[in-house]
């Protein structure tokens, strides 16, 4: 490789198209050479190419690094993805449930309450039915003691019309008798 460097310095060298005597330094294109294979010769010497391989070699091994992160990374990247993925295909299914658990639900409520309601309305057509029950005896009750009155009253003005004062104390000690008879 240094050869091979110097062979190509040397070739390419703006010296061979000078004219005149080559190997002289009153020639600027033989010092200019002569500067160049010298700097060459410190670089060489001072393992410069070998260091600057040395540095692409290290910077080689930094970037596979990088990359074998960069994969990991990735690869890690890919695992939580499907892990959200499926959580979250999870949380839809389990969303799902909850949505025909709560129609499900809603449903039997809806039932329950026409139950209810129908139960309630059996109760209160018979409560109606026992209020009015309960009128009509009030009400007939109501009319056989307005008729007794009446017919109490109308006796009694018939038994007074009929009545002498004679009678009216037979009467009297009859039931004064009677009621004696009872509690005794």
């Amino acid at each position: 490789m240094k050869k091979l460097i110097a062979l190509l310095a040397l070739t390419a060298s703006p010296a061979f198209a000078a004219g005149g005597p080559f190997l002289s330094l009153h020639n600027t294109n033989f010092v200019v050479l002569l500067a160049f294979l010298l700097f060459i010769g410190i670089l060489i010497y001072a393992k410069v190419p070998a260091k600057i391989g040395g540095l692409l070699d290290a910077r080689a091994v930094q970037i596979k690094a990088e990359l074998e992160e960069a994969r990991a990374l990735r690869e890690e990247a890919k695992a939580l993805l499907a892990s959200y993925e499926k959580k979250q295909k999870e949380v839809i299914e389990q969303s799902e449930r909850i949505i025909a658990s709560a129609k499900d639900e809603a449903m039997a409520a809806a039932a329950q309450a026409k139950a209810d309601l129908k139960l309630s309305i059996a109760r209160r057509v018979a409560a109606a039915e026992d209020q009015i029950t309960s009128a009509e005896q009030s009400a007939i009750r109501a009319v056989k003691d307005q008729a007794i009155t009446v017919a109490v009253a109308a006796a009694g003005d018939v038994l007074a019309k009929q009545m002498t004062a004679e009678g009216a104390a037979a009467s009297i000690d009859a039931a004064i008798a009677q009621v004696d008879a009872k509690l005794h």
